[in-house]
């Protein structure tokens, strides 16, 4: 599975792995938001989807049921780094909202911040290449190449 992506003056991308934080990226105060797991569906048929948490509000097996993908349990921002760079960066797609989702978002060849009520750190904005409103919106990025491209060119 891959998704090529063409922007212009930054090249050709091609995307094989998609990493989410989940809480307070595709959950908020630890409930799925709704539409999430329908569009993780949709965007599986293109890219390997990865969840993983710091786990703040638990849930993690309701979590899973609902999104309908294994969510691991990971509690630091370097953690969730390597965990990137086990996957090769030039081939993911990284969203989150928290300090820990930051060094991430900056490693993956694409990274998204995700605003939801929760909020999204100053510093994981600073390390991101787009700022989405919520994670039907990112997610719409990669269904809806020509959003992410507008978005990215030089």
């Amino acid at each position: 599975m891959a998704m090529k992506i063409e922007i212009p003056q930054r090249g050709v991308i091609e995307l094989q792995h998609a990493v989410f934080d989940v809480n307070g990226t595709l959950a908020v105060d630890g409930a799925a938001i709704p539409g999430a797991s329908d569009r993780l569906k949709t965007l599986s048929e293109h890219l390997s989807i990865h969840l993983i948490t710091s786990g703040t509000h638990g849930k993690l097996a309701e979590l899973e049921h609902t999104l309908g993908f294994p969510v691991r349990e990971i509690h630091h921002g370097d953690e969730k780094m390597r965990y990137v760079q086990n996957l090769v960066p030039a081939t993911v797609v990284a969203f989150g909202n928290g300090v820990n989702d930051a060094s991430m978002l900056r490693l993956a060849v694409i990274g998204i911040a995700v605003i939801t009520p929760e909020g999204v750190a100053t510093r994981t904005m600073q390390g991101a290449d787009v700022i989405a409103y919520g994670p039907l919106n990112a997610i719409d990025l990669l269904l809806k190449p020509n959003r992410l491209i507008a978005t990215l060119r030089g």
